[in-house]
């Protein structure tokens, strides 16, 4: 029973260009770009114990970072993406080296200011990053000579990375190290006293989370084919918090449904309904009371009891 929803989707995913409009397969890459990031943070969140206010950081680092390289350097997608990435992963360190000095509270605190620092330099370095106005005009990558302009071929392009994304995060919370993790977040004291380094566990974890970060940065910025300081907001890594916490923190696909709530309230609510962030505040509201574990395991929960 536990493989039929997962088959389920799988099939929808990948039959959903044929029989779905422009509009709703960009729709649907815009939910796996966002399943990209939450799942990214829930690395931190739900498994390590690690709850971030900057996240944003990385895909808005990664995202103009490509940008410049290829908008204002004139290097290839290929290049960018590689010094994109590496420049993700370097400041991932610098910044873990920073935020785990403290826990919980103070780290999420740290993480917000090193994320609101970011924030405050994109809109001032308007000769870097144009300001308000951001960087405009930019293109897509074309992977082995495939054009990614239609929407039908960005979608199978951002779902292969995201699919090998989710494998490769699967891979490293079941994993030894993924154990390793688990074990810091709930029982530092008796891994440190088992001879484990909490610290250095949580450091790389952290570098990890950033890299994909920047990984949904650069989708994020072939998809819209444009970047603003709006990327690297506190409301971006709220929005990405949430969806975690609803979609269910700690759990493989837990944070890509809540991702896909979040984005999906934001498309359609916010075309009805003036104040649409008090309904996305009530969905959630409700979510809490109703499944506090979030959806995924709460879904999970039901069926389990269905049988019996």
């Amino acid at each position: 029973m536990k493989w039929i929803a997962p088959s389920l989707l799988a099939a929808s995913l990948v039959l959903l260009p044929a029989f779905a409009g422009d509009f709703y397969i960009n729709l649907a890459s815009q939910i796996l770009i966002a399943a990209i990031f939450a799942l990214s943070l829930n690395l931190l969140v739900g498994f390590g114990g690690m709850t971030s206010l900057g996240h944003a950081s990385y895909l808005g680092v990664g995202a103009y970072i490509s940008a410049l390289l290829t908008s204002r350097y004139g290097l290839g997608h290929g290049p960018a993406a590689i010094v994109s990435i590496t420049g993700t992963i370097a400041m991932a360190a610098f910044f873990g080296v920073i935020a785990l000095r403290a826990t919980g509270l103070g780290f999420l605190m740290i993480t917000l200011a090193l994320s609101q620092v970011l924030w405050g330099l994109a809109y001032r370095m308007s000769n870097v990053t144009n300001g308000d106005n951001g960087i405009a005009g930019l293109t897509r990558p074309m992977p082995f000579g495939i054009s990614l302009e239609s929407a039908a071929s960005f979608y199978w392009f951002a779902l292969i990375v995201t699919s090998v994304g989710f494998l490769m995060m699967a891979i490293f919370v079941t994993s030894a190290f993924g154990s390793s993790l688990k074990g810091v977040r709930d029982q530092p004291r008796r891994m440190a006293a088992l001879g484990f380094n909490p610290w250095i566990i949580r450091w790389i974890t952290f570098i990890y989370a950033g890299f994909w970060g920047g990984v949904s940065g650069l989708l994020y910025v072939y998809y819209n084919k444009y970047i603003h300081p709006t990327s690297l907001s506190t409301t971006s890594s709220a929005e990405a918090l949430l969806g975690v916490i609803a979609g269910g923190s700690g759990t493989l696909g837990g944070p890509a449904v809540g991702a896909a709530l979040v984005l999906l309230l934001k498309n359609y609510a916010s075309a009805y309904i003036e104040r649409w962030n008090m309904l996305l505040g009530l969905v959630f509201l409700f979510i809490v009371l109703v499944m506090p574990a979030g959806i995924v395991p709460g879904l999970g929960k039901l069926l389990r009891r269905g049988p019996r």
